[in-house]
């Protein structure tokens, strides 16, 4: 059964805590008292790890303030770089506490003290869509169709209020008990971003995954990134339909060449033309790259507002195979940070 609907907290910036810990009381002959954690002291008792990395645990918890399960990364300043807890780390706190979307995983709070900084979030309990893709080998077009259109309206919404994600990809999209998408893991995100006088700002700072990054990312050019967002959002689909990833991002220089060709299919499982044209539009050179408005007017994603005859297109354009198709459905991804390194 899930857990009641995760309530609002009105108080995000006065949780910013280095309040001390509570004591507890056990009575006159107790010998000694337990002090409370940090996390006791706002309501929140851990249980299992559900996520982990070089600096960072996310942590399921209960939670007495907000009445469910709630998720809390948990950050030691003592491993984390510096550049991270001084840049990007409030960068994250100041982003995820302004947005509220249904398919974006909810902030709840901020805890801060000597040692560690606690993000307490919303909690999805199925897992991320990486997971269902490996599950399930890849994912028919009706699941697909609803899980992208999901996608696309949370980086709308994110885009529309100057926010770009910068990390789109399958491990970051997480399923709630009702398997809606939730777009996670704010740590590369960047707010302030809405054009001015119809001009876009430019990124400099090369981080997200290889295999979802962009041309322009990978060949380190300054970028607009809501572009490059929409290019990771191609790679998710193509990753949902057909299981496995539409680059080889095990060699640089092979991965280089990759994206800058036109994309190819493999010949299973069967696409529909109508996906694999939107697919190739998304991942096209930036010049030729679609914009999410014509995304969300795509005829694949509106399948009942406009005329199809898949059967004779199919006949007349078959799925294209390559010589780099990548044969495992192990989609999983290792992230790059090159945001350190000065743009030459």
């Amino acid at each position: 059964m899930p857990g009641p609907d995760i309530k609002e907290d009105n108080n995000v910036l006065g949780e910013m805590s280095t309040e001390p810990t509570a004591t507890v009381h056990s009575g006159v002959e107790a010998k000694t008292d337990r002090k409370l954690t940090v996390l006791e002291t706002h309501g929140y008792v851990l249980g299992r790890t559900i996520g982990s990395g070089s600096y960072a645990t996310v942590k399921v918890a209960s939670s007495d303030r907000h009445n469910c399960q709630v998720a809390i990364k948990i950050i030691s300043k003592f491993q984390a770089p510096g550049d991270y807890l001084k840049k990007f780390l409030p960068r994250e706190i100041e982003v995820v506490k302004g947005l509220k979307h249904e398919n974006l995983i909810r902030f709840l709070q901020a805890i801060e003290t000597t040692h560690r900084v606690y993000i307490v979030m919303e909690y999805a309990e199925n897992g991320s869509l990486l997971d269902i893709i490996r599950k399930d080998q890849h994912i028919d077009e009706v699941r697909g169709r609803r899980w992208f259109r999901q996608l696309v309206e949370a980086v709308d919404y994110c885009h529309d209020r100057g926010v770009v994600h910068r990390d789109i990809k399958c491990e970051n999209l997480l399923m709630d008990h009702c398997l809606n998408i939730k777009l996670s893991d704010f740590g590369f995100a960047r707010g302030h971003m809405k054009p001015k006088n119809g001009v876009y700002a430019l990124s400099e700072t090369f981080c997200g995954s290889y295999a979802y990054a962009s041309p322009e990312i990978l060949k380190g050019v300054p970028y607009r990134p809501q572009d490059s967002d929409i290019w990771s959002m191609g790679v998710v689909l193509y990753a949902i339909v057909y299981g496995r990833l539409p680059f080889d991002d095990t060699n640089y220089t092979q991965l280089l060449k990759q994206v800058q060709n036109k994309v190819s299919f493999p010949r299973e499982p069967k696409v529909s033309v109508e996906c694999r044209k939107l697919i190739t539009k998304i991942l096209s050179p930036l010049k030729l790259r679609v914009k999410i408005p014509q995304i969300l007017a795509d005829p694949w994603l509106n399948p009942n507002q406009s005329a199809k005859d898949d059967d004779s297109e199919t006949a007349q354009e078959p799925a294209h195979s390559s010589k780099d198709e990548i044969k495992s459905v192990n989609i999983g991804t290792v992230t790059y940070d090159r945001h350190l390194e000065e743009v030459k």
